[in-house]
């Protein structure tokens, strides 16, 4: 009885720890004299061609319009030039609010062939869950900072697992190559994903200097890799993007008041260090 007593204790202890370095230099407080942050990512300059990719296989489930080609979703601009699904949030931020990311976002459905949504923004430590609607084969494979490869065989299949490490990560089907999406494992609260006008806001930001920061997942194809079907038992190929593009600012957040930042994404927007 001690010896299983002792062994509880020890997985406690273990689990703590871990729960505690992912939290690591990030503390909750009461944020009662917070500020916001409002502001949009809008694109500067002629939009890049892009190329669409070719819905080749199980039509029926993947193409039920019968468009026969499906935009990779890298690069979606509004009418107003406000530039979607670009990741917004503050740098070293080590003291604010409770984490309250959108749950909707630790959600991926594949659905026509198609992940919803195309950016996961995912609490470092909680829990991820994926779901196929589709009677197809899929498989989320992740790279980055993460390595799981989950198959699905099923419709209504599901998938859930932890995200331990924080950062960018990287997802594809090996089955229907123009499948791609991107998650940020975050380990504080102040990440905002731009609507599809390019607006974002972060709210009950204690007062203070920050370097804000703007991640866009990039939309340039610059490769291919060959990859084996599981399905056909053919090689297929699939796309390989450019690195993200981020960019930063400083800002001054005012107590009880809202300040205003604007980002623009253009061909020649300067990037920072891929370590940022």
């Amino acid at each position: 009885m001690k010896h299983l007593f002792r062994m509880i204790v020890l997985l406690v202890i273990a689990l703590a720890a871990e729960f505690s370095a992912g939290q690591r230099g990030y503390q909750v407080v009461s944020v009662e004299d917070g500020g916001t942050i409002r502001g949009t990512v809008k694109w500067q300059g002629a939009l890049p061609h892009l190329v669409a990719s070719e819905i080749n296989k199980d039509q029926a489930i993947c193409d039920p319009q019968g468009q026969k080609r499906r935009d990779l979703e890298r690069l979606l601009v509004a009418s107003n030039g406000g530039v979607a699904n670009t990741v917004v949030f503050l740098k070293d931020i080590t003291r604010g609010k409770a984490m309250d990311l959108p749950v909707a976002r630790r959600f991926l459905n594949q659905k026509n062939c198609r992940y919803e949504p195309h950016i996961m923004l995912v609490p470092v430590q909680a829990a991820f869950t994926v779901k196929s609607s589709d009677p197809l084969l899929h498989t989320v494979q992740m790279s980055g900072n993460a390595d799981y490869n989950f198959p699905f065989t099923a419709e209504g299949q599901e998938i859930t697992h932890p995200m331990i490490r924080e950062g960018a990560v990287s997802l594809r089907c090996n089955v229907h190559v123009w499948m791609n999406g991107e998650m940020i494992v975050a380990r504080h609260p102040y990440y905002a994903v731009t609507d599809q006008d390019g607006n974002f806001e972060l709210t009950q930001v204690p007062p203070g200097d920050y370097e804000i920061v703007a991640w866009h997942e990039g939309w340039r194809v610059v490769g291919e890799n060959a990859l084996y079907d599981l399905a056909t038992q053919v090689r297929v190929k699939r796309p390989v993007f450019s690195d993200p593009v981020i960019w930063s600012k400083t800002v001054t957040v005012p107590a009880h008041s809202a300040v205003e930042v604007n980002f623009t994404l253009g061909q020649r927007t300067p990037q920072m260090p891929q370590g940022h």
